[in-house]
Order: C-alpha cells, then structure tokens, then sequence
C-alpha cells in the first residue's frame, strides 16, 4: 500500500450529494494531503469550493464530472458510509476514471477488484485497483514485548467518528514540531490514504486483528513515540470487537480520550444511549491494562457542535470531572496533550 503516497495529483470522488458524515475521508484528503488534491466530484454541489462545502481545502473546486479535473494520477473514493457498500453513481465514475488510465484507491468494504467490469477494463487500460481494506493478515498475537524505549499513546473514545485520527495526526504534528521522533499508525481507511500505509483492522478476520496491530507495533518500534489510530468505541454494540482488539494489539502504556460534546446517543443507534465520560475512562484503563499497565493522559474534546464559548466552559468542566487536561485540536490546536505525552515518557522513562 505504500503506492498510494506516491499520487500527486488526485480527484476525490464522493458521488452525488453525499452526507457530510459519510465524507470524512474527503474531508481528512484535503486537511491533510491538500496540495496533492485537485477536486472533489459531487454533481449536486458543483460550482462550490471545498472551504464552502466542507470547511476545509480553500479553493479546490468541487466539480460535477471527472472531464473537468486536470491531469490526474489517480482518483480516491472519498466516502465511508455505514456498512462500506459502493453507490450506483460511483461506480460510474470508478469507470470513467479506468478508462482513462487512472489508478483508483478505494477504501469501501466493497472491493474493486472483485468487480468484473472494472478488472477487465483495467486490463485495458493499465490501470491499478487498489483496495485499501483488503489485506491478508493471518497470524494471532504472542503478547510481544515491544522495545522499552517505545511509548505506545493510543486514541480511545466514546463513540464513531468522535475525532480520533485528526487528534493523533496533530499530536504527530505537535510533537513533532518538538523535535520528538513521534509517527502514527493507521488502523483505518482514511489514515492508510494519508500516509500510505497501516492495518484496516475493521475488515481483518477477528482471530487476527489482535496480531495485525502487534505486528504493526513492532514494525515500528524503532521510533521513540507511536501514536496509533483507535477506531469504533469499547461499549459500542456493532463495533466493541475491533476496539478491544486494538487495545491488547498495541499495548499502549497511554491513552487520549476522545468524545464529542453534545452527542446524546450512539452513532447510528438512537436507542442507545452513551455513557457517563468517568466510565469510559474506568473501561479502557482496566481493559488495557489487563494487557500492559495504561492510563489515560489527556482528553480530545471535538466540539463541532458547540460554540467557542461553549466549549471553553466544556473544557473547564470535564477538566475538573476527570482530572485530566482537555483541549479541542480542531479549535487550539495539540500543544495539551502533546505537554501530557511527553510528561508521560519522562515518567515512564525516569
């Protein structure tokens, strides 16, 4: 998969008016790989810009067609929707794009290359298909022992979609930028788009997530700070699997917490309500820690729905409920939790 780093100038496919929340991987291509993304295809909203649709992505066009893209190398499939199943209209531009010579990057559960049409238009075409969810991993975990000067910082959290790979790519960035030899580790689609390579722990057999992401660990353990991708919640009823996998896969010794303020209930699940954040937190320090001593440092706030204001006082409170600092890094920016990352490695260190 490292292939896919090499793109320099991709169209970003969403269909046809397509959800804001089933475009998250849209979204994160042009927060995170911007310079290299020269549209976004959505029919229903052309004539827009990125930074008006979605927010991010400044002048990048959203056009109605893949004829009005310049030059690409490669079109991305820039949607998650629930269950990872292609829309019709999709796979008409999957077609268009082969057909020009286009390599196509797809992160669907819905897998190119067991699409008859496409593979033999490919052939045509040289085109490559590529499935970033597709993979063959078959070894179970050995409870490794990761090298000692490796801090493991996994992101947790409440529920879906509450911000957990924005908030490790800017902690990745933070500590960066404080010379700290940090590098994350994706888990799912959108973060293997970004930088290439990962594990896509939610399509792995479940006998083999645990060893997926231990071998991910160790793969990497050269680095002096991984910060690895959570996915799904620990009490979520459809996605708790991969959430304890993750956990005693990459045997983090700290924790960010991440939730949404002012969501009321489960993704996708109205009838369940969330919990309390104190039981979160009690939950995944002795779930983890039945795999290797953890606790959680610090707290990623994602207050999308909650003004500036409101989220300072949200901020104060959880703050004083947990006892933990707390800061949202879409509005402030890491520089919290990356003071809690490196307060923890002089500890674990000293």
């Amino acid at each position: 998969m490292e292939t896919i780093s090499k793109y320099r100038r991709i169209a970003i496919a969403v269909g046809h008016d397509a959800p804001l929340s089933n475009s998250k991987t849209a979204i994160s291509l042009l927060r995170y790989r911007g310079e290299h993304c020269l549209a976004v295809i959505d029919p229903a909203h052309c004539g827009k810009t990125t930074q008006e649709l979605y927010g991010i992505g400044g002048t990048t066009p959203v056009v109605g067609s893949l004829a009005e893209v310049d030059s690409p190398d490669a079109l991305f499939i820039g949607i998650s929707p629930p269950g990872g199943q292609m829309p019709e209209e999709l796979s008409l531009v999957i077609s268009t794009g082969i057909q020009r010579g286009l390599d196509i990057v797809s992160g669907l559960h819905e897998f190119l290359v067991e699409n008859e049409g496409f593979c033999q238009e490919a052939e045509r075409s040289g085109s490559l298909l590529i499935d970033v969810r597709r993979n063959q991993y078959r070894k179970t975990a050995v409870c490794a022992d990761f090298r000692p000067g490796c801090l493991r910082i996994h992101a947790v959290g409440q529920d879906c979609s509450v911000g957990k790979m924005v908030t490790m790519l800017e902690l990745e960035r933070g500590l960066q930028k404080r010379q700290a030899d940090a590098r994350f580790l994706a888990t799912g689609q959108t973060g293997i788009m970004i930088v290439g390579n990962g594990v896509p722990v939610d399509c792995v057999v479940s006998d083999f997530v645990n060893g997926a992401v231990e071998e991910l660990v160790l793969q990497n353990e050269q680095h002096e700070i991984l910060l690895i991708e959570g996915q799904g919640s620990i009490t979520h009823p459809a996605f708790s699997a991969v959430t304890l996998g993750l956990l005693h896969g990459c045997a983090p010794q700290g924790l960010i917490f991440c939730y949404e303020a002012a969501r009321p209930h489960v993704k996708g699940l109205p009838h369940v309500p969330l919990k309390a954040l104190e039981r979160y937190r009690e939950l995944y320090e002795q779930l983890a820690s039945e795999r290797y001593p953890a606790e959680v440092v610090g707290v990623a706030l994602n207050g999308r729905n909650i003004s500036a204001a409101q989220a300072e006082i949200e901020k104060q409170q959880v703050g004083d409920l947990l006892g933990l600092p707390v800061c949202d890094v879409y509005r402030d920016g890491p520089e919290v939790l990356v003071d809690a990352v490196l307060e923890l490695k002089t500890r674990i260190t000293a």
